[in-house]
Order: C-alpha cells, then structure tokens, then sequence
C-alpha cells in the first residue's frame, strides 16, 4: 500500500529524467492531474494526459520536455508536505524556490497555485512540492 502517491509521482518523474525517457505513466488522480495541469502551464512538461483503457483508475500518460543540449527542462523536484508533516504557508511567508527561478506548487481553496500566483492572489495553503 503506498502512503504518499504524489511522492510517488515525482519519484516516478525524476527517474524517467535520469534514463533520459520520453514519456512516463503514473496511476491517475486527480490532484496527479492537476499538479502536471501545473506542470504543462510552467512549461516543465509538454503535455499530459489521461488514459482510461489501460487502467482501471487510469493511467496519467505524462510527456516530458528536453531542451535542445538533451538535458531536462527539471532539473529537480522535492516534496515538502508529507503525510505525517504537512507543511501550510501564509501570503506572507510563501517560499521563493531559488530566488523565482523555480516555482513551489499550493494546494490552496482556489485549487492548485504557483508560489507567485499565490501572492498575486493573496491566498497561502499547503506546500505540495518545489520545482526547478
């Protein structure tokens, strides 16, 4: 049984860079879905979607993105909240992941923000993850 599936996900991604892989498939959720939505909108991914025949609770099919050197558009990812330390921010004190060169990803009532959409927005909530 796993406990943390979004830990999952970016354990999943981060090995599918390191072998230089195309695409990766990671079981679908919704909040999966929403965090790649983030993902594909910050220009990390190329595209994402989700494929119903071939899994019962579907399967997120994700396409990663390389520059033209063949090195990762991500360069890394972390997960911040966990299942046993969730970790909440207001406005004030949302994180700058290095200097604004990467976002973090929150899990606000407005739905999933960027740590600069956040502070446009006034909103804090819980840190998902960092992504550079």
């Amino acid at each position: 049984m796993m406990t943390d599936p979004i830990a999952d996900m970016l354990t999943r991604i981060r090995n599918a860079l390191a072998a230089r892989h195309e695409r990766v498939q990671i079981p679908a959720s919704r909040m999966k879905q929403e965090i790649a939505h983030v993902l594909r909108e910050e220009g990390y991914i190329l595209d994402f979607h989700v494929d119903k025949a071939a899994h019962l609770q579907g399967l997120l099919d994700i396409t990663l993105k390389y520059d033209v050197m063949n090195m990762s558009v991500i360069q890394g990812l972390r997960k911040i909240s966990t299942p046993g330390k969730r970790q909440y921010v207001s406005c004030k004190e949302m994180p700058k992941v290095l200097d604004g060169a990467g976002i973090a990803i929150i899990s606000t009532s407005r739905g999933l923000l960027t740590d600069q959409q956040c502070r446009a927005e006034n909103v804090g909530g819980e840190v998902i993850c960092f992504v550079w």
